[in-house]
């Protein structure tokens, strides 16, 4: 392994380019982008930033999803009460930066966060597609649409303050 993060899909994909590479052969492989796996009881899983990391980055007005698997009716059916899952968008909900989960099948789950992220799509991925019901893959929709939520308030709010804003000019005049 050759730095970190030192985990085995890195090191797999590292080999390959190793390989590769005397061949002239291009492995695909994107090394900026790497998912983690915890296989704990529930497994943690995550990929980009972390909501810290996007805060300082973008801002305090990042926006963050969540869904708790017990809103995900797979997870209902298989009794499993413990889970999140949490996305965390730029300001305006045009850009994934990271992926966490726990849950079980978390380590299965954050693949389709990192190909948003490695796609650079926004919260409208998560919405627009249809997929299996019931799945634990739903708790990606029941998170962007949390997401599409706060945007609907700050925008809503918006108006108001602008408004507000005038009137107090108009006041001081």
């Amino acid at each position: 392994m050759i730095g970190p993060p030192s985990l085995a899909s890195v090191s797999i994909e590292q080999g390959r380019s190793a390989i590769c590479h005397p061949l002239d052969t291009d492995t695909g492989s994107k090394f900026e982008i790497v998912p983690i796996g915890i296989y704990s009881v529930p497994e943690l899983s995550s990929v980009g930033l972390s909501e810290q990391e996007a805060r300082k980055q973008y801002g305090d007005d990042t926006i963050i999803g969540c869904t708790n698997f017990d809103e995900v009716a797979r997870d209902q059916i298989a009794g499993i009460k413990d889970g999140l899952l949490k996305l965390i968008f730029d300001t305006e909900g045009k850009k994934i930066l990271g992926v966490h989960i726990v849950s079980e099948g978390a380590t299965d789950l954050i693949h389709v966060g990192e190909m948003a992220i490695i796609h650079n799509n926004d919260v409208r991925v998560f919405l627009k597609n249809v997929q299996n019901f019931p799945t634990l893959g739903e708790a990606y929709r029941i998170a962007a649409l949390n997401i599409v939520t706060k945007l609907a308030d700050r925008a809503a709010k918006k108006p108001i303050s602008r408004i507000q804003s005038l009137i107090e000019q108009t006041e001081l005049n």
